[in-house]
């Protein structure tokens, strides 16, 4: 681990960007930042990673974001894939199923994916290991941040000793939670609801052969709401409604402990490793960026867990600024591309946040009345096979798409906005396909037939040219494999020919996060180049026709 102890008083650290917090957020954007060169500082108030199993699920987004950080072989072999969840009603009747094992986003990932979280983070942490430029100083808080045009100057200190000293830094991304230090040191207020209901969450560890609930269960009993899932590593979660008057010291104890949990797990053979109540929040941070301090994740944004998508959401912010600031940073992109952070990810993370209200309205009717009506509808709709597969796939849930932001034009356009997807592809040199943001680099990607290497018109950033084979072709073995700015492939689904085809392209232009910046015929190479320098902030661009 990258550690060490913090200067003398007397000297002032400069540091391009610092961390605060290292949780799975903090700990992802740090690694990113590391794999982009970028002298990056976290700091982190608790001295180990959190014992606790908090978060509990990903998506296949987080799982190809873990990817681009380099970590995912050490992550997915500790992962609990459930192949459906049910949602019942008080009866156990099941009124409605997602399908996980029949969804395919094409992402290259599954759906939904259970892991634990101090492994997590752990893994993470051990991430940090490979960059020299990148440190992580445990025992360490945020005091206080003052900003001028330039830098912003902290205040941190030892909680061990209680000495302060002082850290310069270009820019600073606040990773720290929902209580966030870097939020309240930077003034930005948060708008929003709590529920008033609160609820016991309890995970523990049990064998095979203790496990009743077998799949992934919403308990849409109106009596007692319910989530239920087997999870990583031979663990379980549970998370059941408090009722009016039960305490948390109440319903904390064993014995109560025991019978909630045993329709589901053999509580004797059920070892609890976590019991606590908490409360759903629905919040969200006035603004996302104070000049040079960023917020990410749930200093951000909180939202209701019904659609597992709290931690992801950090995560996808993780990987859209860690981009654009090593850009900014060696001069490449103009300081205003940064404003595209919180032009981007709100929208789509309100979307989140409203789609999670909305099932947990499903999920939480409180009423005999209510949840009957609710169960006769959902069944009669999906009698409906368009809707039966609205539900079953999972259909509801908001797409990776942009709608403003650095784009060809500014805005989305069909294709443009969109997430690109993760085919297998063949290389020279590898007996087997492999997904395709192996091969992509850290930089824009411009991904077609009969491409010259780079961008034209494009100076700063690093693009790499990626040549489209048709599937049976050989990749040629001058140019294949992935070092410098080409690389071939071979389309062996024809995924990527069918792409572009669905969007009459010849070529597709990729953001290092892997959102569509552009699409264009072979001929357009040329004023997409300029479309990106200019969206970048050229100065010898900006303003200029295109030609």
């Amino acid at each position: 681990m990258n550690t060490a102890q913090p200067p003398p008083s007397a000297a002032v650290q400069d540091i391009d960007v610092v961390v605060v917090g290292c949780g799975p957020v903090g700990a992802l954007a740090a690694n990113l930042l590391g794999l982009r060169g970028v002298r990056t500082l976290v700091v982190e108030r608790s001295t180990a990673p959190h014992g606790q199993p908090r978060a509990f699920s990903c998506d296949d987004e987080a799982l190809r974001i873990y990817q681009q950080a380099g970590l995912l072989d050490r992550i997915v072999d500790d992962l609990h894939q459930p192949r459906r969840a049910d949602y019942v009603n008080a009866a156990g009747r099941v009124f409605a199923t997602i399908a996980f094992d029949e969804v395919d986003f094409g992402f290259g990932h599954a759906p939904l994916n259970f892991f634990d979280q101090p492994l997590l983070e752990q893994t993470l942490r051990d991430g940090l290991d490979r960059f020299a430029h990148v440190e992580l100083r445990t025992g360490t808080e945020l005091v206080s941040l003052q900003q001028n045009d330039d830098r912003v100057h902290l205040a941190l200190r030892d909680v061990h000793t209680g000495q302060s000293y002082a850290v310069r830094t270009r820019y600073v991304l606040g990773c720290d939670g929902a209580r966030s230090t870097t939020r309240t040191a930077a003034k930005i207020p948060l708008a929003g609801a709590s529920y008033a209901e609160p609820w016991l969450a309890v995970s523990g560890d049990v064998p095979p052969e203790g496990i009743r609930g077998a799949h992934t269960t919403f308990v849409c009993d109106w009596r007692r709401p319910a989530f239920v899932s087997p999870g990583a590593r031979g663990s379980y979660r549970l998370e059941f409604m408090l009722l009016p008057g039960e305490t948390e010291t109440e319903m904390s104890r064993p014995e109560r402990i025991a019978a909630l949990v045993d329709p589901y797990v053999d509580p004797s053979r059920f070892t609890v490793t976590r019991a606590v109540v908490y409360t759903f929040h629905h919040l969200v941070a006035q603004r996302w960026r104070e000049r040079r301090v960023f917020l990410l994740g749930d200093a951000a944004h909180q939202m209701p867990p019904f659609l597992g998508q709290g931690l992801c959401s950090g995560l996808r912010d993780a990987a859209n600024l860690t981009w654009k600031l090593p850009l900014v940073l060696s001069g490449a992109a103009d300081p205003a591309v940064l404003d595209t952070y919180e032009i981007e990810r709100r929208p789509h993370t309100t979307a989140m946040a409203q789609t999670s209200v909305r099932l947990g309205r499903v999920f939480l009717a409180r009423s005999r009345r209510a949840a009957g009506l609710r169960d006769a509808v959902l069944r009669a709709v999906q009698t409906v096979p368009r809707v039966r597969r609205f539900v079953r796939h999972f259909e509801f849930k908001p797409v990776p798409a942009y709608e403003r932001g650095l784009l060809a034009g500014g805005r989305r356009d069909g294709a443009v906005g969109t997430m690109f997807p993760q085919p297998r592809v063949g290389t020279a040199g590898s007996a087997t396909p492999r997904l395709l943001d192996e091969v992509l680099g850290d930089g824009f990607a411009v991904i077609g037939r009969g491409l010259p290497a780079g961008l034209p018109g494009v100076s700063g950033p690093a693009v790499r040219s990626v040549e489209v084979h048709p599937a049976g072709a050989a990749v040629p073995p001058a140019t294949g494999g992935q070092d410098g700015d080409r690389v071939d492939v071979v389309d062996v689904d024809g995924a990527i020919g069918a792409w572009l085809r669905r969007h009459r392209a010849d070529v597709v232009v990729l953001r290092p996060d892997r959102f569509v910046f552009a699409v264009a015929r072979s001929g357009g190479l040329r004023r997409v180049g300029r479309d990106l320098a200019a969206a970048l902030g050229d100065p010898e661009v900006v303003g200029q026709p295109v030609g």
